[in-house]
């Protein structure tokens, strides 16, 4: 599964138009025609950013892996499980690519917390941009500015091993199941869409919702497949006996996570320069190997029939 998903990042720049702002060459918020590299674009928006000379990223905190990795208990003390200053998992990794074709060095970065469900709401923003599996939608696109994907999203179905739900291989046979996801994530809107008679359960965050699988609340839960493959490896054990059962079809139009922006800033072109600089260069696909490809202990997973 993973090495056909790598194919993906070949081609990546072509395959998905510019999502939000005004494109590579537009004209940005500031009404500054952006330059043809995203470090010249980044530094013809220097006004744009959160805090002078620093490139302010959001994140969850939680931060779970696959997506970052590491860190010193002490060394950012806010944060639960995972550091994204590490550069380690494969958002943080992307971040700090995307902050140095832009022209920031790593020690120009800051990473402040940034809980999921207000990373697509309108409003100010107190980063530059966000990272944390943030979906795009027609509807989210109208609150925030998002870029080109810097991956692409397959839906996964996590149970425990052994329960009645876990030996499923199609989408019907997931009826009468209880399955939760996060709310006001596209995991949800995937159970209430495209699983039918099933109850599909909601909890606030990932960890909620985790810790219902674990205590027998619900049958199942859906998440995006690295993030499955995190929760269900027998050495993390998130999933107690934890299992990726199926993946889903795609279906529809391909999704995607985008960099999200306060909307109207002009820095979402810098952004979208970096993101086709670092797939042209291979950059994002060593990345996505290193983090996506060869730290899994899972295996392949099976798609589910329709």
């Amino acid at each position: 599964f993973f090495a056909v998903r790598s194919l993906f990042f070949a081609a990546c720049a072509e395959a998905n138009p510019t999502i939000g702002g005004t494109g590579g060459t537009g004209t940005g918020g500031t009404g500054a025609t952006a330059p043809a590299s995203a470090a010249g674009c980044a530094a013809a928006n220097q006004d744009a950013l959160v805090a002078s000379g620093v490139l302010t990223v959001g994140t969850d905190n939680p931060a779970y892996p696959p997506w970052f990795s590491g860190g010193e208990a002490d060394a950012h003390s806010e944060r639960k499980i995972d550091d994204p200053y590490t550069g380690e998992g494969y958002e943080a990794a992307t971040a700090y690519a995307v902050a140095e074709a832009m022209g920031f060095s790593q020690d120009q970065v800051e990473w402040v917390v940034a809980p999921f469900n207000q990373t697509y709401k309108p409003g100010d923003k107190d980063y530059d941009f966000a990272i944390e599996q943030i979906s795009y939608s027609d509807k989210r696109d109208e609150a925030v500015d998002f870029t080109e994907s810097y991956y692409d999203v397959q839906q996964a179905l996590v149970a425990v091993n052994g329960s009645p739900i876990a030996g499923a291989t199609s989408i019907g046979e997931l009826a009468g199941y209880t399955i939760a996801a996060p709310i006001g994530t596209t995991s949800y809107d995937y159970i209430v869409e495209n699983i039918p008679d099933a109850t599909a359960g909601s909890y606030t965050t990932l960890s909620d919702t985790v810790a219902a699988l674990n205590a027998g609340q619900v049958d199942a839960i859906v998440v995006d497949s690295p993030t499955a493959f995190y929760l269900a490896d027998p050495f993390v054990q998130e999933v107690m006996d934890g299992v990726v059962v199926g993946l889903f079809p795609a279906g529809g139009e391909q999704e995607f996570f985008g960099l999200t922006f306060e909307s109207g800033n002009p820095l979402v072109d810098c952004a979208n320069l970096a993101l086709e600089e670092i797939k042209a260069d291979g950059t994002l696909d060593a990345i996505h190997q290193e983090w996506l490809v060869e730290k899994t202990n899972v295996g392949e997973a099976p798609e589910f029939t329709t």
